[in-house]
């Protein structure tokens, strides 16, 4: 980077599993051209492997662990004092596994993203995929949501579909979606980090205008 340029806005990320969204960014922010760092990778269950995802690109690692506080408030509280730490620039939730308060919201209102693995407002909360095929829908997708105080009910920013097939099962159905996600997250923390996307009261504006509804990942 010039010496005569801004620094590039820092991302935290908070995981709870696995990380292969994490991976996704992690990639994606090793392209030249990304315009943002994973300044931070945070999780709150200790054996967590997105955290030596994270270590093995030198990315610094934190664990707050829920089962040590008493309360939501409690690890919550916690959890804002360690990010506030590292004062990113956006805060992405990748498969973060915990239901946050009102107060963290609230407190990082604007710069909190979510990835949830159905087109929302269909199928807030968990076992998305089994609830789709239940429904007997031909389309299912992901969805990429700024974090409000409603469970999965932030405006949403961009989706891509999956079509759901005759013999799909929730596991293959699970592998479809999750291969658009690691397309989609990286493409929306981009926009973030450019300063394209931000919220208003209820609604998202991209490049300065209302975004009327979700941007759509093209079809391959």
């Amino acid at each position: 980077m010039n010496a005569d340029q801004p620094p590039l806005p820092t991302i935290l990320v908070l995981a709870s599993g696995s990380g292969t969204n994490l991976q996704a960014l992690i990639e994606a922010s090793r392209e030249r051209d990304f315009p943002g760092q994973i300044a931070a990778v945070g999780c709150n269950r200790p054996n967590a492997f997105a955290l030596e995802r994270a270590a093995k690109a030198h990315i610094e690692t934190f664990v707050v662990d829920h089962t040590k506080y008493d309360s939501r408030e409690a690890f919550d509280g916690a959890l804002m004092q360690e990010i506030r730490r590292h004062n990113p620039d956006l805060v992405v939730l990748a498969g973060f596994m915990r239901i946050l308060t009102t107060d963290f919201v609230r407190a990082f209102r604007g710069q909190l993203l979510n990835i949830h693995p159905s087109l929302l407002p269909k199928y807030t909360g968990l076992n998305t995929h089994q609830r789709a095929l239940d429904a007997g829908d031909t389309l299912h997708g992901v969805s990429v949501h700024f974090v409000t105080e409603e469970l999965d009910g932030g405006p949403v920013i961009a989706q891509a579909e999956v079509a759901v097939a005759p013999d799909d099962t929730a596991e293959s159905l699970a592998e479809k979606v999750q291969e658009k996600e690691h397309i989609l997250y990286p493409i929306v923390v981009r926009w973030f980090c450019e300063g394209r996307i931000q919220l208003g009261s209820d609604y998202v504006t991209f490049d300065g205008e209302l975004l009327k509804k979700p941007m759509r990942l093209p079809d391959n």
